[in-house]
């Protein structure tokens, strides 16, 4: 990360060895960490073109997450800052997410240049489009937060049970698709009527900015109790994933619009995995553009899970002279943010 650039971006992702399980199995992501740390590491330098002596600081997530992952990442990064003698930052997951739409990528000179194009330019605009309301949504967490300034911000209101990632995944499973189950959701209800059923939209009109998706999801399975045969004709199949993505995309999409003009917030941000649905996109785009609303939503390879997500936080907390981190710092798995 450089002046709001990621200048190497390498993924282990681990999807294909929890899919068999239909979840993430936190004993054997933690053991992946464990053996793709070091690899993924040295490869990220090479493709920055930089050497560990390069680095301003060393950062790594402190948490919320699962316990095990956070441990091995944290310990690596101290145990590097230290060897270093380089300032750490631990960072908050969540806090990371709110920043991940000023995420850059920096051009690379070996890729074809109609293939570099960035929506959002480098994040150096972020103080432009303060206050704002930031949607935060993905498998683990549904979060309104309201953004007043850089390291500003505070809790809106967040899902009461499931966040809108898990209902996905879960409704997924309840249609025999593979998990995750967002992904292929998405494609198929591309090709569906989001209007053949009419699922509820809980808390739709409820005046707190908080979220729930148990009792959708529980309108679903019942649902299939009664046409068990339906997972099975394509497209009603489609025709179903469309009216279940409809009802959790009314929700996020009504709620972060309500909640930006109460406040009188001018800007939308949009971050987490659930940002990769084509739906929510499109539909926050209509949205704030009837509004009036500057909307800025991560790209897709920064809205899932991300190292360069942590990397823009760290380095602006560097730039702002926050203190670092103590190197005898222990994970927080359930930090608030």
């Amino acid at each position: 990360m450089s002046g709001g650039c990621v200048l190497s971006n390498v993924i282990a992702s681990q999807t294909r060895l929890h899919a068999a399980y239909g979840g993430v199995v936190p004993e054997l992501a933690t053991r992946e960490h464990l053996r793709n740390l070091l690899p993924v590491a040295r490869q990220a330098l090479r493709d920055a073109g930089l050497t560990a002596g390069d680095l301003d600081a060393v950062a790594a997530t402190q948490g919320p997450g699962l316990p095990g992952a956070l441990l091995i990442g944290l310990k690596a990064a101290q145990a590097l800052a230290f060897s270093l003698g380089k300032p750490f930052l631990g960072i908050h997951h969540l806090e990371a997410h709110l920043y991940s739409p000023w995420l850059s990528s920096a051009p690379n000179p070996n890729l074809n240049p109609n293939l570099n194009h960035n929506p959002n330019p480098p994040h150096a605009d972020f103080a432009q489009f303060q206050p704002s309301v930031s949607l935060i949504v993905s498998g683990g967490h549904t979060l309104l937060v309201q953004v007043k300034g850089e390291f500003q911000h505070g809790v809106l209101g967040s899902t009461v049970d499931d966040a809108a990632g898990e209902c996905f995944d879960k409704v997924g499973k309840l249609l025999g698709l593979a998990y995750p189950a967002g992904p292929e959701m998405d494609r198929l209800a591309g090709q569906g009527n989001p209007r053949a059923h009419c699922f509820p939209r809980p808390m739709l009109h409820d005046p707190g900015d908080d979220f729930s998706f148990s009792g959708l999801k529980t309108s679903v399975r019942y649902f299939l109790e009664k046409n068990p045969a339906l997972p099975d004709d394509p497209a009603r199949l489609r025709d179903l994933c469309a009216s279940v993505q409809a009802a959790i995309v009314d929700v996020l999409v009504a709620k972060t619009i309500r909640a930006a003009l109460r406040l009188g917030a001018p800007c939308v941000t949009v971050s987490g995995g659930v940002a990769c649905n084509s739906a929510l996109r499109r539909d926050l785009a209509r949205a704030c553009r009837r509004e009036g609303l500057v909307l800025r939503l991560a790209e897709k390879k920064y809205s899932t899970d991300n190292a360069a997500m942590i990397g823009i936080l760290a380095e602006r907390k560097l730039l702002a002279r926050l203190p670092s981190t103590s190197l005898d710092a222990e994970i927080e798995p359930s930090w608030a943010l």
